[in-house]
């Protein structure tokens, strides 16, 4: 049974001010944003409005211990110009394992499906079609309760807000492998895309660009020394002809990228091993000629190739790209089967539903 979703449209679309051949990632949104609010055990009041500020107290509950997550998804177009949406239902699974993880409410099925086709249906327009773009959509949980003892909140608003995006890097990256700071530790938040995790991450990368580096290779918080993850993206490596990527431990992202492209070049008969990788094992792989692609995979990014890491005084540079790296097939698999180029043998691209469940 579809959700009952009241719409106010905007009085003036900000469409028109747009150049979609210029479009920096994180920084347009769309018209319209869709809001529900949780109260008494229930999602209540969903509607879609115009993108527009919200008020909080002081005394809001998220200023002060943080239960805020995030998604993170795209919408594209297929070459016959149909919107489509990604692996939602695995979006779903890793928004409510966030959710438990942030002692906040789950979001229902229904609920999130006939907001995302909603929402994409109406601010369809802005969907680009320039090479290498899309619609981000960014959905978000955060506590709403005026209070400041320290306990879970007992109301919450979930939103979703799209907007358009151009590559988010747009050049191989270059890592610093980091030993003094952290992303997450055994028993921790590092599966959930919760705010503070982020927060955390901000100061070290910060000085990690101003030594010249682009993103931080995330090492393990015991012995750093296995690889977890770059600062916004899944790694990749592909090391004597295999591709080798961190396994799932609890202390990283289980990334929807990562999962398709796994699934992807199995399908191709690449060997993929989900295992504990080593910076050591990396330095000797370099030193041997096999480390032969490193790269890095996300919503945001898709695939991104990594230029060079740097461990204390050691360079592992990565050898330069050719057209027939494993990761330039998965990134054009990935590209192809969203543009409906390439059956979709996994069923994994969904059409949203033109016109047909506005309220």
């Amino acid at each position: 049974m579809s959700t009952k979703i009241k719409f106010q449209p905007t009085k003036k679309s900000r469409l028109s001010k747009v150049d979609f051949n210029n479009i920096p990632f994180g920084k347009e949104t769309s018209d319209h944003m869709f809001v529900a609010d949780y109260k008494n055990g229930k999602w209540r009041n969903a509607r879609i409005v115009p993108f527009a500020k919200f008020s909080i107290l002081p005394t809001n509950l998220t200023l002060h211990y943080g239960q805020a997550f995030f998604e993170g998804m795209k919408a594209m177009r297929m070459t016959d110009g149909t919107p489509t949406l990604f692996r939602t239902d695995m979006s779903l699974a890793r928004l409510n394992r966030s959710a438990e993880r942030m002692c906040m409410p789950q979001v229902p099925e229904q609920l999130f499906q006939d907001a995302l086709h909603q929402l994409i249906d109406i601010d369809q327009e802005w969907i680009p079609t320039v090479p290498d773009s899309s619609l981000y959509i960014r959905p978000v949980m955060f506590a709403t309760e005026d209070a400041y003892s320290v306990r879970p909140s007992k109301t919450y608003r979930f939103i979703i807000f799209t907007g358009p995006v151009g590559a988010y890097y747009s050049k191989a990256v270059s890592l610093l492998a980091e030993e003094t700071y952290i992303r997450a530790a055994k028993g921790g938040t590092g599966e959930a895309k919760c705010a503070g995790n982020y927060a955390g991450s901000l100061y070290p990368t910060m000085l990690a660009n101003k030594k010249g580096f682009d993103q931080i290779l995330w090492l393990d918080a015991t012995e750093h020394k296995y690889v977890q993850e770059v600062g916004t993206m899944n790694v990749m490596f592909v090391i004597n002809g295999k591709v080798v990527t961190p396994m799932l431990d609890g202390n990283i992202l289980r990334g929807i990228t990562r999962d398709s492209i796994i699934q992807i070049l199995r399908k191709k008969g690449i060997e993929v091993e989900e295992r504990l990788i080593s910076i050591d094992e990396l330095i000797e792989a370099s030193k041997k000629g096999i480390l032969q692609e490193a790269f890095g995979v996300g919503t945001a990014a898709v695939v991104n190739l990594i230029a060079d890491i740097t461990y204390r005084d050691t360079k592992i540079v990565i050898p330069a790209f050719k057209p027939e790296n494993i990761s330039e097939i998965a990134r054009q698999h990935v590209n192809k089967m969203r543009k409906g180029e390439i059956p979709d043998d996994f069923g994994w691209v969904e059409k949203v539903q033109i016109g047909e469940l506005v309220s």
